[in-house]
């Protein structure tokens, strides 16, 4: 990469909103392009990986990039206003600017789970930091095996991307299995926690690799269930969330045992942080 180009950690750069979707009560995406033609075309991100997006004047919040990096030019983010930085964001809309950092951190194996058949587990807005994992896979479909689907939600109304999920249904070789803690009028999936779709899926599919993301206690209890199933423990991926405020690990914000969330993650191999999730609190 150009000298002149190379993404400066601590600056951010001017990003334009060009569009904006509204997912439910208080989530929203924007699609945001850098303005610096430059950057915008050196700019290269990995499924998992996140960027801070700083809102001038106010602060940075950590964003999860859920668009396919094959067009890395269009940088999608799904948003929960539940801030201070998150719910003045959600006060701007197309032709608004805000500051982009990153991206940051470990992202998704995709490239060592190729030729692999793969269990995307998800909960609530989990869904989000595995979605740029699951287009990846469905843009090069050839290369994968086959993909289950498994999202859970405390309620249907909180339901995101509903559009994403009847085109994933639609997709070859796919599988998309949805969960409710509380069933409404019109829901049509299971009723339950996100585990109980396990047993909707072919056996086989636990000798393949796992991505989950999630509440913690959710990606704990559905990881030993899987383990139970046969699924070897390397084949188990997941994405942390704590506070990241600087994403170089230099704050301590988000150390979880000997690494940083931020640098080291959000991405782990199960194996790595077992031990510590077993901790009630850490």
């Amino acid at each position: 990469m150009n000298a002149a180009v190379r993404p400066i950690p601590y600056l951010p750069q001017v990003a334009e909103i060009v569009a904006r979707r509204e997912e439910a009560a208080g989530i929203f995406t924007f699609r945001l392009r850098l303005k610096d033609p430059a950057r915008r075309a050196a700019y290269r991100f990995q499924p998992g990986q996140f960027n801070m997006l700083y809102l001038f004047g106010v602060g940075e919040v950590p964003i999860s990039i859920v668009s396919d990096p094959e067009d890395p030019e269009l940088i999608d983010h799904t948003i929960r206003a539940v801030g201070r930085v998150t719910e003045g964001l959600a006060r701007l809309g197309p032709g608004d600017t805000l500051g982009l950092r990153g991206p940051f951190g470990r992202g998704w194996p995709v490239e060592q789970a190729r030729g692999r058949d793969l269990l995307m587990v998800t909960g609530g807005l989990g869904c989000a930091p595995t979605t740029s994992a699951i287009q990846y896979a469905l843009q090069r479909r050839d290369a994968y095996g086959r993909i289950a689907i498994a999202h859970g939600v405390k309620r249907p109304e909180d339901l995101i991307y509903g559009e994403r999920f009847d085109s994933w249904c639609a997709a070859p070789d796919t599988q998309v299995l949805l969960t409710a803690d509380q069933a409404g009028p019109g829901w049509r999936g299971k009723v339950g926690l996100v585990t109980v779709l396990l047993d909707e899926l072919d056996p086989a599919m636990f000798r393949g690799m796992a991505m989950m993301c999630g509440p913690e206690v959710m990606m704990r209890g559905t990881a030993e269930e899987l383990l139970k199933r046969g699924m070897r423990i390397e084949d188990i991926f997941i994405s942390m969330e704590r506070n990241m405020q600087c994403a170089l690990g230099h704050c301590g914000n988000c150390q979880f045992g000997k690494d940083f969330v931020c640098k080291n993650g959000p991405v782990f191999p199960y194996g790595e942080v077992r031990g510590l999730m077993r901790v009630r609190g850490y």
